[in-house]
């Protein structure tokens, strides 16, 4: 029994040898460490705020891009703080950033002005010189003659012409003005705004479009988004087919002679969208595309809008 109990003795003080010292320690240090600490996560560091933006240079005066010319369409930009824009006694419509658009007729005088009426009450005022147009006038030495309409052509002409103002004095609300415009067919330009004939020294009207030369049922497209504010599928006297796109801001665009028309009053349509067909509908002598551009009572000159166009 005590030689076992020997044994025994030996045998745990061999087996606590046994234990590496740094294990002993790490035991013990936790048997006297207590419950374990919890350490929070940190929270993010919050973004920092962004910085405004910088603060739009104040403008003083008039700004304008496009031709000072006959026949254009100038845009242009108001100063800061404008309330209301005055353009040869009538008002103009100004955009939330400032832009506006102004069309100089056909016959505008050479010079036009300007008046930008600030918040304060204070005026800015602007007057534009314009260059004459360059138009091909056709001297003829003979009398004039004015043609003489039936009482026929005169019944149907009066509710067409009704109307034709009607569809240009809708008010709509489109951003086609802002756009770079394109030509809504592509060929031989056979007719020219401005071109006149005078005879013997007496002016006859002039022509208030451009006319592009394109065989019957060429599709024409939208120069520019907008709103149809006329589509007349029957036709016209002397516009046949017709269709007009108010682009806002008092610009529109008409398309006379059309064999189809594509679209019906109030869609609103977009850049290069097919509004209908070229034809030889009304008063033509043979198959084309005639453009008219009006900015409230002013004649715009489409190759002035949109460039040369591309045969």
């Amino acid at each position: 029994m005590i030689r076992s109990a020997t044994v025994f003795l030996a045998s745990a003080v061999l087996l606590s040898s046994c234990v590496p010292e740094g294990r002993r320690e790490m035991e013990s240090a936790r048997a006297n460490a207590g419950p374990p600490v919890v350490v929070p996560t940190p929270r993010p560091s919050p973004s920092p705020t962004p910085a405004p933006p910088p603060a739009e240079p104040v403008r003083t005066g008039f700004w304008f891009e496009g031709p000072m010319q006959q026949g254009a369409l100038l845009t242009g930009r108001v100063p800061s703080g404008t309330r209301s824009l005055i353009f040869e006694g009538e008002p103009v419509d100004i955009g939330k950033d400032g832009f506006f658009i102004i069309g100089l007729d056909r016959d505008s005088k050479a010079e036009v002005r300007l008046v930008a009426t600030l918040n304060e009450g204070r005026t800015v005022e602007r007057t534009l010189n314009v260059a004459p147009g360059d138009w091909k006038l056709e001297y003829i030495n003979a009398p004039y003659r004015a043609g003489v309409s039936s009482e026929a052509f005169k019944a149907r002409r009066g509710p067409e012409l009704a109307r034709i103002v009607a569809a240009r004095d809708v008010n709509v609300v489109s951003d086609g003005w802002r756009q770079d415009f394109i030509w809504p067919v592509t060929g031989r330009q056979s007719g020219y705004f401005g071109s006149q004939r005078v005879y013997q020294g007496k002016p006859g009207s002039y022509h208030g479009g451009a006319d592009i030369a394109v065989p019957t049922g060429t599709i024409f497209v939208a120069p520019a988004d907008g709103v149809v504010t006329l589509a007349a599928k029957d036709d016209f006297t002397l516009e046949g087919k017709l269709i007009i796109i108010d682009h806002g801001m008092g610009l529109n665009s008409a398309f006379l002679h059309a064999s189809e028309i594509l679209v019906n009053k109030g869609d609103r349509v977009k850049q290069g969208q097919p509004i209908g067909k070229v034809g030889r509908s009304g008063r033509a002598t043979g198959p084309h595309l005639h453009w008219g551009l009006k900015w409230k009572d002013a004649r715009i000159d489409p190759l002035l809008v949109a460039g040369p166009p591309s045969e």
